[in-house]
């Protein structure tokens, strides 16, 4: 046979094998690569075997450790080795690992001469896999075997279902007592990856549809998600995920019948397809969590029944109410089968041993609740629960209030009453003297209503009386100033009167205003007004008595801010902010006064946007003033009430001119509060609507 039709010959019968073969001449060149390696990889030309590690990506056994040239198959072979069925990983980035068996043999001429060496490599990638599910499996079922408690049991399945099928972290999530969140109790990382940022990303508590074990658990079945990069849900943060190294994520929900009782999460490094015999493992070893998880909860229910056994009857032991037990015989009679050692207090003294209680509560309830008893036993003999407030009289003579309450229940076709009798005179006897202090209590504030109205009305009779001789008074006075003859001593007596008549037409004034706003007779006349205009026109109005005390008088303003208010009423509230301001601040002090439009509303929770906003326009005063103890904001706006600094301060006032500024913001449908200034003083500030 020819040269040539030998070498066809032999690269036809390399090219049938089911196996890989790969050679290499003297030098380490590649020069054999047959067709079922060239199905799975491309061949690289002129390839040498000391960068086949780095071309095909050949880890060791274990899929971790990189190999060095020198520790590739075939460089062993060139180098005299013989290699029998050992394996190796190919593990190309963001692919399916595959696992070979690869026999090795150098090849030598007869006369000893190095030719080369080849190797020959067997796919054996489904077969350790059947061994990887198989062992996965079993060391599931170990763990759950040895754990002894839920979250031990949830690290130890994840850690070997992880380990075993080479993932990269595994987490299990359990749902929440109250059904409305679900929990990580237990994760597992594989050695040597640092998945740290990634896992710290996400909180350790979702809610359905949150993450991958919130819509797992949403969604109630499996969440397979086999390439991050592609997959167009939002389910988890992709970019924290992908920079961490991960490229698929699963959820497996674990249930109980249709309930799901947590979910099982896993993270890999390569994309990872949903595959029909992986996906039975992982059903079946959901399947060994969940039955450990309902065999725990039983366990957990059983003890803590148990213990509550015990607690209950430990407080029976204690509390004074007679607990109880009777059976309704056929003919409707009722007899004890259990009480507690706590019927003495409800009779006065110890039932003898030999008797009944139910019969002799029956035979001992007051005349007037016998009609009443005889529904209530009439009602439990139906078999349905009932309660009743008696009187009993005690085997010591002495009537007392007794509580009952009872609860039918069958056993056996058997029927028997759970009771329990408090002894409730005490409470009858604070009922009663209760209704009686209440009827006192609503004569008494009868009483102090008629007063305060008589006090309004006399209040607003007197002001209104006073109103005319003070005008006469200030109308003399001004006549009296205007005559050229008074003496000095005359003018002075003159303008004394002017001035404390003025103060005393103000103090009238103040409480006709306020008892006009109590009964709601004020009419605020509600009309276009540039607050920004209005609020100027007061500033220089004050402006003389700030330079008096030289008081720097400052303002923030617009240059409009239109609102509807009545500009008369709203220049009295300028006008007491401002004099108070000026009064109650030490000279060269300041005085600062801002005005802004705001909208104020409800958020939505769901968009972020606000909804059903109001146009406010809010106004503020603020003074480096005497200030006022914390204690006493709360009280700032009521009548006749002035701070504790005013009073020490001396400063004279009546207390009325904030009592009238809230009623009229009020009136207007605003708000008015008062704060602490920062570095002293106070702040009043004022929110208007914009439109009523």
């Amino acid at each position: 046979m020819p040269p040539e039709r030998q070498q066809m010959f032999l690269h036809t019968l390399l090219d049938s094998l089911a196996s890989g073969v790969v050679a290499c001449d003297a030098d380490g060149y590649v020069v054999v690569f047959n067709q079922p390696m060239r199905q799975s990889r491309p061949h690289i030309p002129g390839l040498h075997i000391r960068d086949i590690a780095a071309a095909f990506h050949l880890y060791a056994a274990d899929g971790r450790t990189p190999l060095k040239p020198q520790q590739v198959p075939l460089a062993r072979a060139l180098a005299g080795e013989h290699i029998n069925a050992e394996q190796v990983t190919v593990h190309p980035p963001g692919r399916r690992p595959h696992r070979f068996a690869v026999t090795g043999r150098p090849i030598d001429a007869p006369d000893g001469q190095r030719l080369g060496a080849m190797v020959v490599l067997d796919d054996i990638t489904e077969t350790h896999r059947a061994g990887v599910l198989a062992d996965a499996q079993h060391a599931v079922a170990h763990v759950l075997a040895d754990a002894t408690s839920a979250e031990q049991a949830a690290v130890a399945v994840v850690a070997a279902v992880t380990e075993a099928l080479g993932w990269s972290c595994g987490e299990y999530w359990q749902v929440t007592p109250d059904q409305a969140a679900i929990a990580r109790i237990g994760s597992w990382t594989a050695p040597g990856r640092d998945l740290s940022a990634f896992l710290a990303s996400r909180p350790d508590i979702m809610h359905p549809g949150q993450g991958v074990a919130g819509t797992t658990w949403a969604g109630g079945h499996e969440l397979w998600i086999s390439d991050l990069a592609d997959d167009p849900r939002a389910i988890i943060s992709k970019q924290q995920a992908l920079q961490a190294g991960l490229r698929a994520a699963i959820g497996l929900p674990v249930r109980s019948g249709r309930q799901v009782l947590g979910v099982l999460t896993f993270f890999t490094d390569t994309v990872q397809p949903a595959e029909d015999d992986l996906t039975r493992l992982l059903d079946g070893i959901c399947a060994h969590v969940s039955r450990y998880m309902e065999r725990r909860r039983a366990e957990e229910l059983a003890a803590a029944l148990a213990t509550s056994r015990r607690h209950f009857e430990q407080v029976i032991t204690q509390i004074n109410d007679n607990v109880w037990t009777a059976e309704v015989a056929p003919d409707g009679s009722m007899h004890s089968v259990y009480q507690s050692q706590n019927a003495a207090p409800l009779l006065g003294r110890p039932l003898p041993e030999d008797a009944d209680l139910a019969e002799v509560l029956a035979r001992r309830v007051h005349p007037d609740d016998r009609t009443a008893y005889a529904a209530f036993t009439a009602a439990l003999g139906r078999g349905e629960r009932a309660d009743i407030e008696c009187r009993i009289r005690g085997l010591d003579d002495v009537i007392r209030w007794i509580w009952i309450r009872a609860t039918p229940r069958r056993d056996d076709g058997r029927l028997f009453i759970d009771g329990i009798s408090t002894d409730v005179t005490e409470r009858h006897r604070l009922a009663e003297q209760r209704e009686q202090l209440l009827v006192q209590q609503q004569q008494q504030v009868r009483r102090l209503r008629e007063m305060d109205r008589m006090k309004d009305e006399l209040m607003a009779l007197v002001t209104h009386e006073l109103r005319n001789p003070i005008g006469a008074i200030r109308g003399y006075a001004e006549m009296l100033a205007d005559d050229a003859d008074l003496t000095s001593g005359q003018q002075t007596f003159v303008d004394v009167i002017d001035r404390k008549s003025a103060q005393l037409q103000r103090l009238v004034d103040d409480l006709l205003d306020l008892a006009r706003l109590d009964t709601g007779q004020l009419s605020i006349d509600l009309r276009p007004v540039d607050l920004a205009r209005l609020t100027r026109q007061a500033l220089e109005d004050h402006r003389p008595a700030a330079q008096v005390k030289q008081l720097t008088l400052t303002a923030g303003l617009p240059a409009r801010l239109p609102i509807h208010a009545d500009p008369l009423r709203l220049r009295q509230v300028l006008d007491n902010l401002l004099s108070n301001a000026i009064k109650y601040t030490p000279d060269q002090g300041a005085v600062t006064v801002t005005a802004t439009a705001a909208a104020v509303g409800n958020a939505s929770q769901d968009s972020g946007q606000d909804e059903d906003q109001c146009a406010m326009a809010v106004l503020a005063v603020a003074d480096t003033g005497i200030g006022i103890p914390p204690e006493q904001y709360e009280h700032l706006f009521s009548r006749f009430f002035r701070a504790s600094t005013a009073k020490d301060a001396g400063i004279k006032g009546t207390g009325l001119g904030l009592a009238i500024v809230r009623s009229i913001v009020t009136a207007h449908g605003g708000t008015i509060t008062a704060a602490p200034r920062e570095g002293g003083g106070t702040v009043f500030t004022v929110a208007l609507p914009v439109e009523r």
